[in-house]
């Protein structure tokens, strides 16, 4: 009985009526603002429209008022890519350590590992698309705003030589903040390794699809996300080297409002294809289905 009267309560959010949300709060009597359990409801990021979260997970995480293709954490963009219970993780005991001492990282790092439940910012192994093997990588921007450090090279590179062992077709999904600054020249080196790396696929005549999500920038669009056989972005992403900001300061121009977005790089040449997340697995499929070994009666 006592149990019950001393749990721990339960957090709420606050969600504003419809006219309050559209600003006409015109003869509007004040009524109570409803409160309903933290969770339960998302924000779209862009067109700020309100959904139930569990029938936007259903929809993959796509806005279905403007299409927006929210941000999926890497064991998410697994479940979904994959056939069921096929993945099979590479190397999910690597952490990063603190080469340099950098004031605070070490305990960053923590935080990062508690907030996101990953070690690293990707994930790796091999896994079963339509029945068809293959070997992916899949980062993940919530840890680490999807930095690239020692670690994040290390397990690039041998998920690329794992493909090239078992003569597999490989994946990656990126997402990045660019490279980790914490470790500086450490985490710099990795785009050379992880693009040597691929270069030995390249040799072997072996298939890698690269999957740009929203936002991919710095040094891992330098690098592998866009060097693969096969282009691909989610509608929307944002991906580029330099910020807007910072190129629109250098060159003293004003850039189009669809700079740097997955349709404006296709346009211009940088990608083969923009596919709706809905489409991506079957679209994969096709392709790995494409490229596979025929047998020769």
């Amino acid at each position: 009985m006592f149990k019950d009267l001393f749990q721990k309560k339960r957090k709420y959010a606050t969600i504003p009526s419809n006219r309050a949300l559209s600003g006409d709060q015109s003869d509007m009597p004040d009524r109570p603002k409803r409160e309903i359990p933290e969770g339960l409801m998302t924000k779209c990021g862009k067109c700020g429209s309100i959904q139930y979260s569990k029938e936007l997970e259903k929809n993959l995480k796509v806005c279905p008022v403007c299409g927006y293709h929210m941000r999926l954490n890497a064991m998410e963009r697994i479940r979904m890519v994959l056939d069921e219970d096929t993945f099979t993780e590479y190397d999910g005991d690597m952490v990063s350590v603190d080469p340099l001492d950098f004031p605070g990282y070490a305990s960053k790092l923590e935080q990062q590992t508690l907030k996101s439940g990953l070690r690293e910012a990707v994930v790796t192994g091999d896994g079963f698309i339509h029945g068809l093997p293959v070997v992916v990588a899949v980062m993940s921007f919530d840890f680490f705003t999807g930095s690239m450090g020692s670690v994040v090279g290390e397990k690039i590179t041998r998920v690329i030589e794992q493909a090239i062992v078992k003569r597999l077709p490989l994946i990656i999904f990126s997402t990045s903040g660019g490279a980790r600054m914490q470790e500086s020249i450490l985490s710099l080196m990795q785009m050379a390794k992880t693009s040597a790396a691929l270069a030995r696929l390249d040799e072997q005549g072996l298939l890698y699809i690269s999957v740009i999500t929203d936002p991919t920038t710095g040094g891992v669009s330098a690098s592998f996300a866009t060097l693969g056989d096969i282009n691909i972005a989610e509608p929307g992403a944002v991906f580029g080297f330099a910020g807007r900001i910072v190129i629109e300061q250098t060159i003293r121009q004003k850039l189009p409002d669809d700079f740097q977005t997955s349709e404006f790089n296709l346009q211009h040449g940088q990608l083969d294809l923009v596919v709706h997340r809905k489409e991506l697995r079957d679209t994969l499929g096709q392709l790995l289905d494409l490229h596979s070994v025929k047998g020769v009666e």
